[in-house]
């Protein structure tokens, strides 16, 4: 039963051993990245940096300002997806959106990073080429995957429209969380506070959230199984970093933070 829903939903696999691995390591990867998360083994960035960098003996660090840090995170992924459109022409409907979001996923991080969010530390610049390489490698992988998978009849359930929706509901949500995050900080006051409006009144990663829907909907777009690993390897990790991130306000707020604020899904975890 399952392997006939999956072959209604998924193209067959790709006849290709990197495709396979691909596919097992990034699901398991970032799932193992969500599990250390919530062991308070964190990724060292955002307020996770200051953190993790008292826990670890002093070791000479090549640093790099966080507006920086953060474009080598995403600019090499959005140049992935913008050469895509010049290197694979003359493809169907469905790859030609599934390179479109990707692309637009990655611009829209970049004008964050210029114009939207505000930074008070430093990144690490092993953690930042160690995130720039997962971006950039699983950017391509899936564009590929999805490149190979047309030479299989296509699922007999269409989702791409259905992606395309979910993906817009995802982008859209994200920015707006973004942006409220943003404004709790002003020029001369750079200190995290527990932030107001949109869902953050019920939990406290929204644009977590908003970006596991929109990852569900590019999965949903590409039907491929890669697709559907990466995404259900982002899942892990956003669980565990948003469980890490409540833990970490709790800690720091104490009885100014609402109990009754979850860390991802409303009224539930």
């Amino acid at each position: 039963m399952t392997i006939l829903l999956f072959q209604t939903l998924l193209y067959p696999p790709p006849s290709s051993f990197f495709v396979t691995i691909m596919s097992i390591l990034s699901c398991l990867s970032l799932a193992n990245g969500g599990y250390m998360e919530t062991k308070g083994k964190h990724m060292q960035y955002s307020k996770f940096f200051n953190a993790a960098a008292l826990k670890k003996d002093k070791v000479q660090e090549t640093m790099l300002g966080s507006r920086d840090g953060m474009l080598l995170l995403y600019t090499p992924a959005f140049l992935v997806g913008l050469a895509s459109f010049a290197i694979f022409g003359n493809q169907d409907l469905r790859f030609i959106m599934l390179i479109l979001v990707l692309t637009i996923h990655f611009l829209k991080r970049v004008l964050e990073v210029l114009f939207v969010h505000k930074y008070s530390g430093s990144m690490a610049l092993e953690t930042a080429i160690t995130i720039c390489s997962s971006y950039t490698i699983s950017t391509g992988t899936m564009i590929y995957a999805q490149y190979l998978s047309q030479e299989h009849n296509k699922p007999t359930i269409d989702l791409k429209y259905v992606g395309i929706v979910l993906f817009i509901i995802g982008i859209v949500g994200n920015f707006y969380h973004h942006h409220i995050l943003s404004n709790l900080r002003t020029k001369d006051n750079r200190e995290y506070k527990i932030p107001k409006g949109g869902l953050f009144d019920l939990v406290i990663c929204p644009h977590y959230l908003f970006e596991i829907i929109e990852f569900i909907g590019v999965s949903c777009i590409a039907q491929t199984t890669y697709a559907l690993a990466f995404t259900l390897g982002t899942m892990f990790y956003l669980t565990g970093r948003s469980y890490a991130t409540l833990e970490w306000y709790l800690l720091k707020f104490g009885e100014k933070f609402g109990s009754g604020v979850k860390a991802l899904i409303p009224y539930a975890f």
